[in-house]
């Protein structure tokens, strides 16, 4: 199999993890005939947070090692395009594993506990679709046609991506799904009721991964409020590191963000209401350079949302990734006005997979999005939606090999 294809074989299905995408050990095996019977049973555990069906969201890069021939052990990180049968063998989508060596349509994620209970411990939010409202919500309260609404404080006295019980921490659906063939896809469900974490109204969300032909990953997100306005933002939280997920730190990782200005943060990285320009500052990547060349000061790293340059309803190229010592290379394009540039500073001995420990900056987070708590900062863009109208999010990504 292709490198491009491995990795994207590991990628698929990201409820789930990061391209060397990191993700915890304890996630459960789903593996296409799972979720064919779990169909018959009416749901899946999409867990959005690790549940990474097919490699972390893209992520499960990580899972390259053990997936790819053991003859070719030393070559099991690299990311390649095949000369011969190109096209029939990118759209092969599966994980293997030393039990499941042949069974090329698997997508699956083993580890060693399967109980729900293990999901809810997830603080780091590894593959987690996450919502209703991504990122903070400062004081946990904003007003709505004249109404105060209070969410669930679950950071600090603050909201964080959704609150106590978030998107990432619920069960949802699974609508359809194709595992061979042309665009193989997979779409979860979720309904959110009125009142859930103190948000109004009933919204219902879908989430659609598809891979295709060119190496490329979609995600699709879109939600409908019911009968209420309410907020609505929507965020994929996979962390990636090209090299694998047992790779080290992204630090030597190179990155451009085609973001001209971010807004400022208070000590709780609630906006202060300002956008900046970069310009001159640690946030400036708007050329590609080393992720470490930048955050000198930073002793934490990034957690910082960027003001996207271009047209914010439009996909436009957001992220170019490079790993120059694995050779492979990732592009982000979006619609969303705001992307979190999070390069896991906070990560502390994390159990993941295959015995590996993440410590601080073992993967970076790109979260397409709204801007950070503006629900509370008319200034920002709207995150509010009406009754009857459809939030969509898409993301594109494209991996490759460095040239």
């Amino acid at each position: 199999m292709a490198r491009v294809s491995i990795l994207l074989c590991l990628v698929i299905l990201v409820t789930l993890g990061f391209v060397g995408s990191l993700s915890y050990a304890h996630d459960t095996e789903v593996t296409s005939k799972d979720v064919e019977s779990s169909q018959k049973e009416t749901e899946v555990v999409h867990k959005s947070k690790h549940e990474e069906k097919g490699g972390e969201k893209v992520n499960d890069d990580h899972k390259s090692g053990s997936d790819v021939d053991k003859k070719d052990k030393k070559k099991e990180h690299d990311v390649h395009k095949k000369d011969d049968h190109h096209e029939k063998k990118e759209h092969d989508v599966h994980k293997k594993d030393d039990e499941h060596e042949k069974k090329e349509h698997d997508v699956h994620k083993k580890g060693d506990h399967h109980e729900k209970k293990e999901h809810k411990t997830d603080k780091v939010y590894f593959g987690a679709t996450v919502g209703r409202v991504a990122n903070r919500i400062g004081k946990a309260q904003f007003k709505l046609n004249g109404k105060e609404y209070k969410t669930t404080a679950n950071d600090g006295k603050n909201t964080l991506h959704g609150g106590k019980k978030g998107f990432g921490d619920v069960v949802w659906g699974v609508k359809k799904h194709k595992y061979d063939g042309k665009k193989p896809h997979i779409v979860f469900t979720y309904t959110s009721p009125d009142g859930d974490q103190g948000f109004p109204g009933e919204v219902n969300v879908t989430v659609t991964y598809k891979l295709d032909k060119e190496n490329e990953l979609s995600v699709v997100m879109e939600a409908k409020p019911k009968d209420k306005a309410t907020p609505i933002n929507l965020a994929h939280h996979s962390y990636w590191n090209l090299g694998g997920h047992n790779a080290g730190d992204i630090l030597s990782e190179e990155i451009q963000i085609l973001g001209s200005s971010y807004t400022p943060v208070d000590s709780e990285l609630i906006p202060t209401g300002e956008i900046s320009p970069v310009k001159g500052t640690s946030y400036d990547f708007l050329q590609l350079r080393p992720i470490k060349d930048n955050m000198k000061d930073l002793k934490t790293g990034y957690d910082i949302n960027y003001c996207l340059d271009g047209k914010a309803d439009k996909m436009r190229k957001i992220v170019e990734l490079v790993d120059k010592k694995s050779g492979r290379k990732m592009e982000l394009s979006g619609n969303q006005p705001g992307l979190q540039f999070y390069t896991g500073g906070m990560l502390k001995d994390i159990k993941g997979k295959n015995g590996t420990t993440y410590q601080a900056f073992a993967g970076l987070c790109l979260e397409t999005q709204g801007y950070p708590n503006s629900v509370n900062n008319p200034k920002f863009p709207s995150q509010i939606v009406e009754p009857g109208k459809t939030y969509k999010h898409t993301m594109l990504f494209k991996f490759s090999i460095v040239s």
